[in-house]
């Protein structure tokens, strides 16, 4: 795990703020050029959602939240991606360099 994300802080705030709103109880990890420290301002967010017992989130949850991100005024595109829908094999190239964005408490 990488503690580096590299986000304005009224941004994150933005972020969980939504996050939390939307999908309750999912631990949120940040993976690639934002935490690898390759971005620039314009650089997307990728995320990945780590469901309650790593199991899938519904698609409702997953659709609201995408809308709620597009709607909102981040000025980046933000990329979430259920945990549980991704290969294993991506699995291990996030567990590679990732910052957690929002812990759950277990």
């Amino acid at each position: 795990m990488i503690e580096q994300l590299h986000l304005k802080p009224r941004h994150r705030r933005m972020l969980e703020e939504i996050l939390r709103e939307h999908i309750p109880g999912v631990e949120v990890w940040a993976y690639g050029s934002r935490v690898s420290g390759h971005s620039h301002g314009g650089s997307d967010l990728d995320l990945v959602l780590r469901g309650r017992d790593l199991e899938e989130i519904p698609t409702g949850q997953l659709v609201d939240l995408e809308e709620a991100l597009r709607l909102s005024t981040i000025p980046f595109l933000v990329e979430a991606r259920d945990w549980a829908r991704l290969p294993e094999s991506f699995h291990r190239e996030i567990e590679r360099g990732y910052a957690v964005l929002v812990r759950v408490k277990k």
